[in-house]
C-alpha cells in the first residue's frame, strides 16, 4: 500500500481495524487490555477516540500480536491483515515427493494450472517423456514391485499433459543429453538399444505435440538451473531431492519464470531443432 493517507483518515482506519480484529477473535476489550497490560479505558479509547492520533509503536505492535494481526495493516500501511510469519507459511511450503513422484501433488498442481504455461526444468531427462524401458531400467533397482506403479504414474502426466489446454516448456542442459545419448555418467550401463529407443520416442513426441510441447537444450557453463517447475503465475515448485519447496507468493513465482525464460532466451538447442540434436548426438 505505497499511497499517502491523511492522518484523520489513517487514524479512523486504525480504530476501524483494531474492532475488526476483536470481533474476529471473539475478543472483548477487557480480554485484550489484560493481555497487553493496560486499562481497559486505553484500549476503550483507542476504539472510540476522535482526531489524528495514533497510539505509540509499542502499544500498536501489541495490540497486532495478542489479536494474530499485522501492525502495519492495523497502521493502514498493508491491505493484508495476516502477520509476516503467516504470509511466509502461506506462500512457502514442503511437500514430499517420492523418488518416482507418485503422489497426488504433482497431479493436483497441473490441474490446477490447466490453461497457463507450465515450464520445467528436470532434475534429469523428463520422467514423463521415457520409454517404459528406460523406466524399467531407472526405478527397479531402488523401487522393486513398485516400478510398475511409477510407470503407469508417468503415463498418467504424459495423458494430462495431452488433455491439458496448457502449453508446455522443458529445458535441459546440453550435457544432459549429450551424457544420455552415448551412456556416460548417470546414464551409464544403458543398453544402447533402449537408449535408441528413447531417441526414438522423444522424436515421435515432438513430431506429436510440437509446439504444444517445447524442449529447449541450454549450456550449463553459461547458465545453471537447479530442478524447477513453474505452474503459469500461480506456484513455483523446487525440487531438493526428497521434498519440493513450493512457492506461491507472486514475487518468487515472478523471479523464477523470468529465470527460466532467460534459459530458453539462451538456448543453445531451440525447441524446432531438438530433434536434429538429437540425431547429431547419436551420430545419425
Amino acid at each position: 500500500m505505497n499511497q499517502k493517507i491523511d492522518k484523520r483518515v489513517r487514524a479512523e482506519q486504525f480504530r476501524q481495524r483494531l474492532a475488526v480484529a476483536l470481533q474476529s477473535n471473539d475478543t472483548s476489550q477487557s480480554a485484550l487490555a489484560r493481555r497487553i497490560g493496560v486499562d481497559r479505558s486505553t484500549i476503550s479509547q483507542l476504539l472510540t477516540g476522535t482526531g489524528a492520533r495514533l497510539p505509540n509503536a509499542q502499544v500498536v505492535g501489541e495490540c497486532a500480536a495478542a489479536l494474530g494481526v499485522s501492525a502495519d495493516w492495523l497502521l493502514s500501511l498493508s491491505d493484508r491483515p495476516e502477520t509476516a510469519s503467516h504470509l511466509l507459511a502461506n506462500s512457502l511450503t514442503l511437500t514430499h515427493a517420492p523418488r518416482a513422484m507418485i503422489d497426488e501433488a504433482i497431479f493436483n498442481w497441473h490441474k490446477e494450472a490447466a490453461g497457463y504455461k507450465i515450464r520445467h526444468v528436470p532434475a534429469a531427462l523428463p520422467d514423463m517423456l521415457k520409454t517404459r524401458d528406460m523406466l524399467m531400467w531407472e526405478y527397479t533397482p531402488h523401487l522393486g514391485r513398485t516400478t510398475e506403479q511409477a510407470i503407469n504414474a508417468m503415463e498418467d502426466r504424459l495423458a494430462l499433459i495431452n488433455a491439458s489446454p496448457s502449453d508446455y516448456e522443458i529445458a535441459l542442459p546440453l550435457y544432459e543429453l549429450a551424457s544420455f545419448v552415448h551412456g556416460e555418467g548417470y546414464y551409464r550401463g544403458l543398453p544402447e538399444d533402449v537408449r535408441a529407443a528413447q531417441i526414438s520416442r522423444f522424436k515421435e513426441l515432438h513430431q506429436q505435440l510440437y509446439p504444444r510441447l517445447r524442449i529447449y537444450a541450454f549450456d550449463a557453463r553459461q547458465l545453471f538451473s537447479a530442478p524447477v517447475t513453474i505452474f503459469g503465475p500461480l506456484l513455483a515448485a523446487l525440487y531438493v531431492g526428497r521434498d519440493y519447496l513450493t512457492f506461491r507468493d507472486t514475487e518468487r513465482v515472478q523471479a523464477l519464470t523470468q529465470h527460466f525464460d532467460q534459459l530458453v532466451r539462451e538456448a543453445h538447442i531451440s525447441a524446432r531443432d531438438f530433434p536434429d540434436h538429437l540425431d547429431s548426438l547419436a551420430g545419425m
